[in-house]
């Protein structure tokens, strides 16, 4: 079945139109977050050390809940991102450098996908292809956003991956070595949401992180266009595991051959969870 590209067109404006207005109050939102920062030059040294403290705390329980970690590294990690959280100024700047970590790595992981011959060659499926490419080119807008606010802050910009999430997608890189293409559609598509969850899930955290009213918009309207990509990705995973690849079409006609649970499978919690949520000095630059 040959996607209809003027209805595709249609769906891709109304994504596009969507991260604009996401972005439109980000960049008002980061504005106003420069300005409070350089209003309040210091924090509390109390405040500060206790706020370290508990991000280490939280860092040790989030690596020790990854299996996909050893334990030796893990630990070795907590060290290293430990020293990275007492470099970073303030915990906002923290939060900024973290969440730029994790688009630097969805960014990267689309592209990889994208080489793939079933992801982005000329057999893969059409509506797949754009939408990576569309989600790869919203990510990127996303972590110059959030690095435009650390060099106004005078702070270290982050061009690098979040360390703690990196061996997850290269073991998921090298398992898909000599797989069908159809079962490679499937494993890129998991770590896709894997991924997505994890930005949404740690923005949705940030919100009650951060104390500026601005940057709780700034992380709030963001997490909504990472919302929206996990739940495509998650209609098209179902549509997979259920065997129906060629219902992954915006041709005319298709939706009434779609199961009832299309409706809702995009959308499998009323509020959002944060256990997947990344520290905020998780990513933070030494």
């Amino acid at each position: 079945m040959v996607p209809d590209p003027t209805t595709l067109t249609e769906l891709l404006e109304q994504s596009q139109d969507l991260q604009a207005d996401a972005l439109r109050p980000t960049r008002e939102g980061l504005a106003e977050f420069v300005d409070a920062s350089h209003r309040s030059p210091g924090e509390d040294a109390t405040a500060s050390s206790s706020f370290h403290a508990e991000q280490r705390s939280t860092l040790s329980k989030s690596i020790g809940a990854t299996t996909l970690l050893g334990a030796a590294g893990g630990m070795a990690l907590v060290g290293v991102l430990a020293s990275a959280a007492s470099a970073a100024s303030s915990k906002d700047v923290q939060l900024l450098q973290t969440a730029a970590s994790i688009e630097n790595l969805a960014i990267a992981t689309y592209k990889t996908a994208l080489s793939l011959p079933y992801i982005g060659g000329s057999s893969a499926n059409a509506v797949v292809t754009k939408f990576c490419q569309v989600t790869m080119a919203q990510h990127t807008e996303h972590a110059a956003a959030f690095n435009a606010a650390l060099k106004s802050l005078n702070a270290n910009v982050q061009h690098h991956p979040d360390p703690a999430f990196v061996p997850v997608v290269d073991k998921a890189v090298k398992s898909l070595k000599g797989v069908s293409a159809s079962t490679g559609t499937l494993a890129v598509v998991g770590l896709a949401i894997e991924l997505e969850n994890i930005a949404a899930e740690t923005y949705v955290n940030d919100t009650t992180l951060t104390d500026s009213r601005s940057s709780r918009a700034l992380f709030a309207s963001i997490m909504g266009v990472e919302a929206q990509h996990v739940a495509v990705l998650l209609a098209v995973q179902a549509l997979l595991k259920g065997g129906a690849p060629q219902l992954i079409s915006l041709a005319p006609g298709t939706a009434g051959k779609l199961p009832a649970a299309a409706g809702s499978v995009g959308f499998p919690n009323a509020f959002y969870k944060i256990n997947s949520a990344a520290p905020a000095s998780q990513g933070a630059v030494k």
